[in-house]
């Protein structure tokens, strides 16, 4: 199934990165699922980028001018090399979304029961936006 996933953080000034489509088998059947799958595909593909070397890194212009609409122009070196827990990650993942860090949108609808069925479709928009703390608070 693909899904189109759009990452945002309310805190920055640009309002979006760019949306990616992702691929997941099986379907997701609940937040809590798709939340996983998502975190292991990640996984999946920065142990992809670390095999993926190459030796003389350079840019083109068009990367370059595309990378600074970004607002970051980089080689995407990857200085740990150490390979993620999946398990310890999506555990991670959840705890944060427990905790009110980040929260998920499937077709304009929060999703916010990780346990309730969520009856994803194919081109389904996933939108995960990450909150941000602002300093000061009654903490």
């Amino acid at each position: 199934m693909k899904l189109v996933v759009t990452v945002k953080s309310l805190g920055k000034r640009k309002p979006a990165l760019a949306r990616q489509e992702m691929e997941l088998s099986p379907v997701p059947q609940t937040l809590r699922e798709l939340i996983a799958a998502t975190v292991a595909l990640n996984i999946q593909r920065l142990q992809e980028k670390q095999d993926s070397v190459a030796l003389i890194p350079f840019l083109t212009g068009e990367e370059i001018q595309m990378q600074g609409e970004t607002g970051k122009v980089g080689f995407g070196s990857i200085y740990n090399d150490a390979i993620p827990d999946i398990k310890d990650a999506v555990d991670t993942a959840m705890q944060a979304f427990e905790d009110g860090l980040y929260r998920v949108f499937v077709r304009d609808e929060e999703a916010a029961e990780p346990d309730v069925p969520l009856l994803l479709k194919d081109g389904d928009e996933i939108v995960f936006i990450r909150l941000i703390m602002l300093a000061g608070g009654l903490w």
